[in-house]
């Protein structure tokens, strides 16, 4: 199986891969993560990715890099990382009671050949009205503060969230089965790996 290799340092991202069973190592990107004037939201999300991925695959001469990259959009404002702590109770009170997107920009590049494929996934998350002290209670979780949003579905944020449309786990930081389609196109089918080895089978299946 060809090397995999993840431009992220997200824990996240990580637990995600762990979880289909993939062997892979972790490389931390080294670029300056701004957002740009001009592109649209996955736009934004896909260069970021891009970025990640090339900052680790021109070093590289063989293997699979992947590199993703996570915005929160409401009306025309793209939501990155909350700065501080009164960073992070503008956006939860931004976000409180309506809706927005979560868009994940992926970038799958095969060193070895030279294709680079890319793509975003966009989930529509809906927040329940939240009061004054929900969003102080949660902040001073310390949960936001390495989240785009403020918010992380995955943990305490979960009570924000009144419903979702579309892939649950792109609000996590990796849509996993876009990833999937991806990476059998540069050669690696993470299913039929999975299948051979008995990953998330039960045991009496």
């Amino acid at each position: 199986m060809k090397r995999i290799v993840l431009a992220s340092e997200s824990p996240r991202r990580y637990h995600l891969l762990k979880n289909l069973g993939l062997e892979f190592e972790v490389q931390a990107p080294k670029i300056v993560e701004n957002i740009k004037e001009g592109l649209k939201p996955d736009q934004q999300a896909v260069e970021l990715a891009r970025a990640k991925a090339w900052s680790i695959a021109r070093r590289l001469h063989s293997g699979v890099v992947v590199g993703a990259d996570t915005v929160v959009v409401i009306g025309e404002s793209i939501l990155g990382k909350p700065c501080d702590r009164n960073h992070a109770i503008e956006m939860l009170a931004l976000l409180s009671g309506k809706r927005h997107q979560v868009i994940t920009g992926i970038c799958v590049i095969d060193c070895e050949s030279g294709l680079s494929l890319e793509g975003a996934e966009t989930t529509e998350v809906y927040f329940r009205y939240l009061s004054r002290e929900e969003i102080l209670v949660y902040v001073d979780s310390g949960e936001p503060y390495d989240k785009a949003g403020g918010y992380g579905i995955q943990g305490l944020g979960a009570l924000l969230v009144d419903r979702i449309e579309g892939c649950y786990y792109n609000v996590v930081g990796l849509p996993v089965a876009r990833l999937y389609c991806m990476l059998k196109q540069v050669g690696i089918d993470i299913l039929a790996r999975g299948w051979e080895h008995g990953i998330g089978l039960p045991r009496n299946y």
